[in-house]
């Protein structure tokens, strides 16, 4: 990889997140599909060499554990859901130069390719390790089978990943607390042989990659603290199945790691472009093995340790080039809340679809709401005010009047030259873009565009061409000249967001060729003589379609809502949330050890995020006699802006922990995933103690 500006004279190769074969995509899901797709074709409007690729993750226990409910098995479970995504992704404008699988043949033989490198090269070890146990149905219980405790945070977590509180990758028989999936019993520990990748080789390595690596300060930020300390080794190896089998002798019972073939589909992916395309066109080894390229990750959060600690030390391990940048989003929120697929909370990808909607007013949405890292809040009234007043009302609004103005007065381009202003608005609006996107700032790219059509109505309100017509000819011929010459500009600046609007737009400016073809040059380059009328590039969304379609989330809630209480009271159980509970532990503590808890009322006073942190705030909390600072995972789950004044109840002789970096003198106490803040029915004020 290089660290030259971009364009450069490497292939770069831009790949999204797999998704998990196991459910429909909903709107949160595409933010990172629609931002790499976007920054593919930003790359190509340079004249950088880009594959976009990426692929349908089939292996791992969510989809073993989603065919087993439906009674097929995982590879006919996941390869419905793989298709669906195929056919999915395009309807966004999301276009894959390949998008593969992690069963097929490509990726399952680079992966065993990958792994005998890492035993040839001495980097992968046997070791017996303590792993969960169903004494019930006497199997053992790997990764999603079963779910505890996290011994570094204390949060929920499942079986390889804390995903509900400090985002850590978990090894087997970490989890404290398991409980099989299966039967919801409590599981045990058993010894069995695994084959581990010594991370523990490429620490140094590490760390010089770190300081190398380009993209979102997140995925350079949040890896450190776990490769400063000992870095702990991988277990690359599962009791189970359904995966790519493990290549080593006598471990013919063992699949590889589902984070282990994954990232590798990367590879594969890209070797599939290559096979269909020729080397002429993209040799895939140039970027990833035998020459130089730049590869780019663009990712959700909650993988930044996979993309940045493991996939650079099997990268490196196999002989193959690190990455040059990792670009990690920030969750998407409805309506300030996280989305709830078991409730149909969510905004489908296919409801989105079926309610007609053009795909370029979402793609903008997710692209331009927020910086990348940060967490963006979606609902249909802040979906309507953005399309309305920048799509409809500026960019939409300013081509249309000017190309219209243009057709009935002109029959198209009046004959002069651009005039050195606009010259001079285009090429600032080039360099921006240029700049934008070599600081991975995707926003800050794309509306450069939508910058320059806002210039561009101020130009034509400042200039007034309808009165120019009849007063100065030639003045009004050069004004127009002018907007028809940033009405291109922008198409070709809006192309890699808004790909099918620009699409309209190139066409009703009867330009030959493809708007998806072009460099930014071409914003410069001369317009047609002659065009027809031109049409509306988008619609306004009217406020009774909002309230529609409103109505039609809260009746979808709320039929899921039943749902689940008639299923929890057909099993006999009447909570009314339809939570899945946890069994009452029976172990039973006497009252003296209940005393021993100094549980109290207190009051936040101050609620930030920790930089770095996906669910971690901190919080300044009087408890009466003293102010304390305390670490929560609930950064995801409440408006920390709206906490300070709120009582809560807390642990208050907990023993002080450190959470990235920050100690943590206490606990929140709060039920569920939802992380509902336990709080007084009265006015205890801060520091009554709780009895």
């Amino acid at each position: 990889m290089s660290h030259d500006e971009y364009p450069t004279d490497h292939p770069a190769v831009v790949t999204c997140g797999l998704p998990y074969a196991n459910g429909d995509l909903h709107i949160g899901h595409l933010r990172t599909y629609v931002s790499g797709d976007t920054l593919a074709r930003s790359l190509r409007r340079l004249g950088q060499r880009t594959a976009f690729v990426s692929g349908s993750d089939m292996h791992g226990t969510p989809v073993a554990v989603n065919a087993e409910k439906e009674g097929v098995t995982p590879e006919e479970f996941a390869l419905e859901y793989h298709e669906k995504y195929e056919a999915t992704f395009p309807e966004f404008g999301v276009e894959f130069d390949n998008y593969g699988h992690t069963h097929d043949g490509t990726n399952t033989e680079l992966t065993r390719e990958f792994v005998r490198e890492w035993i040839e090269n001495d980097h992968v070890y046997e070791k017996e390790i303590q792993v969960a146990w169903d004494p019930e149905v006497d199997q053992p219980l790997p990764d999603r089978y079963v779910e505890g405790t996290c011994p570094y945070c204390g949060a929920k977590a499942r079986g390889d990943e804390c995903d509900e509180g400090c985002q850590r990758h978990l090894e087997p028989g970490e989890i404290e607390n398991p409980t099989s999936t299966l039967t919801g019993n409590r599981a045990e520990y058993r010894a069995r042989e695994h084959e581990f990748l010594r991370l523990s080789d490429f620490q140094e390595y590490l760390k010089g990659f770190l300081g190398r690596l380009e993209g979102t300060s997140n995925a350079r930020n949040q890896p450190k603290e776990w490769i400063e300390g000992e870095l702990q080794d991988l277990c690359i190896t599962r009791d189970m199945d359904w995966g790519i089998d493990y290549p080593g002798e006598g471990k013919e019972d063992l699949v590889l790691y589902v984070w282990v073939d994954a990232p590798i589909e990367y590879v594969a992916s890209t070797k599939q472009y290559t096979e269909r395309v020729g080397e002429g066109t993209f040799d895939w080894a140039e970027p990833w093995k035998e020459g130089e390229g730049e590869l780019i990750h663009v990712i959700g959060r909650d993988i930044i340790q996979h993309h940045t600690v493991f996939w650079p030390a099997m990268l490196r391990g196999a002989g193959y080039n690190e990455p040059r940048a990792v670009m990690a989003s920030g969750f998407v929120n409805l309506d300030g809340k996280a989305f709830s697929t078991s409730r149909n909370r969510a905004i489908w990808a296919d409801d989105y679809v079926e309610e007609g909607f053009d795909p370029d007013l979402l793609r903008y949405y997710l692209v331009t709401t927020g910086g990348f890292q940060q967490d963006i809040d979606f609902s249909w009234e802040r979906f309507q005010e953005r399309v309305n007043g920048e799509l409809v009302g500026n960019f939409g609004n300013f081509v249309y009047r000017s190309l219209l103005f243009a057709h009935r007065n002109f029959d198209g381009t009046p004959d002069t030259d651009p005039s050195e202003e606009v010259i001079a608005e285009i090429d600032e609006a080039i360099e921006e873009f240029r700049e934008g996107l070599n600081d991975y700032s995707l926003r800050e790219a794309v509306q450069t565009g939508i910058r320059l059509s806002r210039f561009g109505n101020e130009y034509i309100q400042r200039n007034e061409p309808w009165k120019l017509v009849d007063e100065d000819e030639e003045e009004a011929a050069q004004v127009i000249r002018d907007c028809v010459q940033l009405a291109k500009a922008t198409a070709v600046l809006l192309e890699p967001i808004l790909p099918h609007a620009a699409e309209r737009l190139w066409t009703q400016l009867e330009e030959e060729g493809s708007v998806h073809d072009l460099r930014l040059a071409a914003c410069l380059e001369a317009t047609p003589e002659e065009f027809g009328e031109p049409e509306a590039l988008f619609e306004k969304v009217e406020d009774d379609r909002v309230e529609a379609l409103n109505g039609k989330l809260a009746e979808r809630v709320a039929d899921a809502s039943a749902a689940a209480e008639d299923e929890q009271s057909e099993d006999g159980g009447d909570d009314s949330d339809a939570v899945e509970l946890e069994p009452v532990s029976e172990e039973r503590i006497g009252f003296e050890e209940f005393q021993d808890l100094d549980i109290r009322v207190g009051e936040v006073e101050l609620a930030e995020g920790i930089e770095g942190a996906d669910d971690l705030a901190r919080l300044e909390v009087d408890i009466g006699v003293e102010t304390r600072q305390i670490v929560a995972g609930i950064k995801r789950l409440h408006d920390l802006e709206s906490l300070p004044g709120t009582r809560v109840v807390i642990l208050a002789n907990l023993e002080p922990a450190e959470l990235f970096g920050v100690e943590s003198n206490g606990m929140v106490l709060a039920a569920g995933e939802d992380a509902d803040l336990l709080t007084t029915l009265g006015d205890s004020g801060p520091g009554t103690k709780v009895r």
